[in-house]
């Protein structure tokens, strides 16, 4: 393996690790209420931001990188009305991000610029398309801090 290689592959695991740990960290004030609550008339729940992140990666990392089969419902990730728990919604996002990691392990430096293709991407290889599903994590990373903040405050001014 290049130095190169070993540096990207450093790289793009590193990302994903510290991105699915901040989400379960973030998590963990929520009870299963909390979780699925929308603290806003606009926007999500925590637990349907998990959701959308659970089907983006089995879809564009899973499905189309690793062959997974996965078929995604992504309507259903923000409406979802009979949702999951929230240790179980945890544990799929977990799953998925395992598999995000056994993907990026495996592929070779010719797997990287690969042609990619999937419905409403517009990455043009694999690197690309990983690089963007990272940046998305972090994007909704940064709603998810928000949410937690939010609920974090409702509770302390129900508390006075």
């Amino acid at each position: 393996m290049s130095d190169l290689q070993l540096t990207l592959l450093t790289a793009l695991l590193d990302r994903y690790r510290k991105n699915a740990a901040r989400v379960c960290e973030l998590a963990v004030p929520f009870d299963n209420a909390q979780f699925w609550g929308k603290p806003f008339a606009f926007g999500n729940s925590f637990g349907h931001l998990v959701l959308h992140l659970t089907g983006n990666l089995n879809y564009y990392i899973g499905a189309q990188i690793a062959g997974s089969g996965y078929v995604r419902d992504r309507p259903r990730e923000f409406n979802d009305p009979n949702p999951p728990s929230k240790d179980e919604a945890l544990r799929l996002f977990d799953d998925s991000v395992r598999l995000v990691v056994e993907t990026i392990e495996v592929q070779s430096s010719e797997d990287w610029s690969r042609e990619y293709s999937g419905a409403g991407a517009d990455a043009r290889n694999r690197l690309e398309m990983v690089v963007q599903c990272a940046a998305h994590m972090q994007h909704h990373i940064g709603q998810m801090i928000y949410l937690e903040y939010e609920m974090r405050r409702q509770i302390k001014i129900g508390s006075k």
